[in-house]
């Protein structure tokens, strides 16, 4: 029997595959090497843009046909587009889809592939080993470098844009010793680099109660033996805090990479997006990490096009990314998300081609900062935690998360720290030397 799972979106939809994936496994599911030879389909599914959801809705359009021909097969929809409400309104709509699991949820799927009629003992085991140990997928162990731990699940911002609360649910810190019995297993497997994740990570363990922070998480995993590098993602600016930027100074294997949104450069955008600063309180934030942690990389996401965004107020977000050179920025088009306060009260009012023209008049100031960041790279000694290799050249990333590729055919790098001096740069990655 073997499963194939497509997984679309963001870190956290690897995460909850590969969640997926482990599970299976132990079922004694193997992955297809092509999606015709599967029994199991399964569709990870991101709604954070319209485009991603319209990439969903493709592929499950596309199994229809397959269903048809091949009832047997089991089909599964998993991730935000089902979000938390169960049963799931789409049934009706996909009458072709077996099953459906909301995001980081595959036990729907597993109990209608062992029976419903799970024993009690049989169901503890299971959920036992799915809070303890991961067992990775059998096609990664000893292949896997670096992943993704999820430390929270959902949301409880509230940002006007963002549909994530409402498919993904409130904020839910998970306790510190199941994340670090991942990580430990995950390391043990042959995993050198764990990236904790969190819709806003900094948020960590608030919760809780009285209980351990993200500082005290990073120290906690610092100390897994083996771990060669930590990283952890993504940070809002309202809860970046002085134990946080002391964590990552201090520790040695948490790098000097953050990724803090500032979404927009404008105040009255801000306010309306309801993110709860200013732009001179996201520069005096750079300015604090920048002083606090040397030769730190930190990344953006920018939103263009939000309702009622003017030409005026669209230039301040290209003067403030002008201004703090960050060394990477993710660029979206706004597009309203059903349920969400701006889809609700603001009318979508930014056409289509001037949200295009102000996305690529961004990414061409970025890519223009990038290439100046990364040419005073050129000559410099790099770390470099190699992560595999694609045709001819083996490819990894620095601290700061740049792409760098090298060709070396002496020895097997995958896993290991070398050091590597640039001899290329581009906007986007590094070409060195061993």
């Amino acid at each position: 029997m073997k499963y194939h799972i497509w997984t679309m979106g963001c870190q956290m939809n690897v995460a909850d595959s590969m969640r997926l994936a482990s599970e299976l496994e132990r079922l004694g599911y193997r992955a297809a090497d092509t999606p015709d030879e599967a029994d199991v389909l399964v569709v990870n599914t991101c709604v954070v843009r319209q485009s991603a959801e319209d990439k969903a809705y493709g592929r499950l359009m596309a199994l229809k046909g397959l269903k048809e021909q091949h009832p047997d097969k089991i089909i599964g929809l998993m991730g935000c587009l089902v979000g938390r409400k169960m049963p799931s309104p789409l049934a009706g709509r996909f009458p072709w889809v077996d099953v459906f699991m909301p995001p980081a949820t595959p036990e729907p799927l597993i109990d209608l592939l062992i029976g419903r009629g799970l024993a009690d003992e049989e169901r503890s085991l299971r959920d036992a080993l799915q809070d303890g140990d991961l067992l990775l997928p059998e096609r990664e162990r000893g292949k896997l470098v670096a992943t993704y731990v999820n430390a929270m699940q959902g949301c409880s911002q509230g940002c006007a844009y963002c549909i994530v609360p409402y498919r993904r649910g409130p904020e839910r810190s998970r306790p510190m010793d199941v994340i670090l019995a991942e990580a430990r297993s995950l390391v043990e497997q042959g995993v050198k680099e764990i990236t904790l994740l969190g819709q806003i990570i900094d948020r960590y363990g608030r919760d809780l109660g009285s209980g351990p922070d993200l500082a005290d998480l990073l120290r906690a995993v610092h100390e897994i033996p083996g771990l060669i590098r930590l990283r952890f993602l993504t940070s809002h600016p309202l809860w970046v805090d002085d134990r946080l930027l002391d964590a990552v100074a201090e520790l040695p294997k948490v790098c000097e990479h953050i990724e803090v949104p500032v979404q927009a450069g404008d105040d009255e955008i801000l306010a309306r997006m309801k993110r709860g600063y200013t732009a001179d309180d996201y520069r005096r934030l750079v300015e604090k990490i920048r002083a606090r942690i040397p030769d730190v990389a930190i990344h953006t996401d920018v939103i263009v096009g939000f309702p009622g965004e003017t030409e005026q107020q669209f230039m301040r977000t290209y003067e403030l990314l002008a201004e703090l050179r960050l060394d990477k920025v993710h660029i979206a088009r706004y597009s309203p998300r059903p349920q969400t306060l701006s889809a609700r009260k603001m009318p979508d009012d930014v056409p289509p081609e001037e949200k295009e023209r102000r996305r690529k008049a961004l990414d061409d100031l970025q890519s223009q900062i990038a290439a100046e960041i990364n040419s005073a790279l050129l000559g410099r000694q790099l770390e470099v935690l190699v992560e595999g290799k694609k045709k001819n050249r083996w490819y990894g990333r620095t601290r700061t998360n740049k792409l760098v590729f090298f060709e070396d055919d002496s020895r097997d790098w995958r896993g290991r720290l070398t050091t590597v001096e640039i001899t290329w740069a581009g906007p986007w990655s590094l070409i060195g030397k061993v």
